[in-house]
C-alpha cells in the first residue's frame, strides 16, 4: 500500500467521525450566532442556564461542577456575567465565606430569550431528520459514549 492510498484508507475509515465533528461544529456555530444576537456567547448562556434551573443562587464551584469547568474558569466566567449585570454575587447565609452567584433581572430575561433560540434549534435539527434517523442517531451517539 503506498501513501496515497493509506491515506485514502485513513480517510475513508475516519470519514464518520470527521462527518460528526463537521456537523457538531455546524451546530455550534449556529447556536453561537443565535445567542449572539441576544448578546450572550454559548458559555454565558449555560451558566445562566443551569443558575435558571437551579431556581436558587449556586456556589461557583456547584456551577463549575454542572458546567464541567474548573473553578477560575468559572470566576471568569462570572466576572464577566457580572460586569454585564447578568449575575450578581450574593453572599452565603450560613457561611460568610460562601459566595454565591445569583441571575438578575437582566439575566433572567437573557436566559430566556436565550432559551428560545435554542429550542428553535432544537426543533430544526429535529425536522432535519426523520423519526429513524433521530433514533439511529441517539443509539450512535450513546454507543460513542
Amino acid at each position: 500500500m503506498n501513501d496515497v492510498q493509506a491515506t485514502e484508507s485513513l480517510a475513508s475509515s475516519g470519514s464518520v467521525m470527521f462527518s460528526l465533528l463537521q456537523a457538531a461544529h455546524a451546530l455550534e456555530a449556529r447556536m453561537e450566532e443565535a445567542l449572539a444576537g441576544v448578546g450572550l456567547s454559548s458559555a454565558k448562556y449555560t451558566v445562566l442556564a443551569k443558575l435558571a434551573r437551579a431556581g436558587e443562587p449556586l456556589t461557583l464551584s456547584q456551577l463549575a461542577a454542572k458546567v464541567c469547568c474548573v473553578r477560575s474558569n468559572m470566576t471568569q466566567l462570572v466576572d464577566r456575567l457580572e460586569a454585564e449585570g447578568l449575575v450578581r454575587r450574593v453572599d452565603d447565609p450560613e457561611d460568610r465565606r460562601i459566595v454565591r452567584a445569583a441571575l438578575t433581572k437582566l439575566g433572567e430575561e437573557k436566559e430566556a430569550a436565550g432559551a428560545e433560540h435554542m429550542d428553535r434549534i432544537q426543533s430544526e435539527v429535529a425536522a432535519a431528520l426523520t423519526k429513524g434517523d433521530r433514533a439511529a442517531l441517539e443509539r450512535a451517539l450513546f454507543a460513542l459514549k
